[in-house]
């Protein structure tokens, strides 16, 4: 038997700012934004090169989804996105303002900052010490 996780769903506040924090911050590519109703979407973004698992960003329905954008998993790290080359995105995401809010460090399982996405969402840039 084979199976994966396909898509992780992150609640966001709006469609169009979250699609544009992943896709212009991040480089993710947009692969589906289709309209299901007068308020709801399917978003589906991914990271360059991603055949896997992608972010379904999915609108606040009600007062309770709302109150937990940023929170999702209890101010832990909620989803770890890996590179191949470290530097050259922590520099670029530098660049784009994204806020490191804890520096590089070199673990044995490979270099680690931890950094928010656009609702406070904490993640971690890694590039493991074995190839991805």
């Amino acid at each position: 038997m084979k199976q994966s996780i396909a898509r992780i769903a992150l609640v966001v506040r709006d469609y169009d700012e979250a699609i544009e924090f992943y896709t212009k911050k991040l480089d993710f590519s947009l692969i589906e934004d289709a309209k299901l109703d007068e308020n709801k979407r399917w978003v589906v973004v991914a990271p360059p090169g991603s055949n896997e698992c992608s972010l379904l960003l999915a609108k606040a329905a009600n007062d309770e989804q709302l109150k937990n954008i940023g929170n999702q998993t209890g101010g832990r790290v909620f989803l770890f996105l890996f590179t191949d080359d470290f530097w050259r995105d922590y520099n670029k995401m530098k660049d784009r303002s994204i806020n490191f809010v804890r520096p590089p460090a070199e673990h044995e399982y490979g270099t680690v900052a931890v950094f928010e996405d656009l609702y406070g969402n904490l993640w971690d840039l890694l590039q493991p010490k074995s190839p991805i």
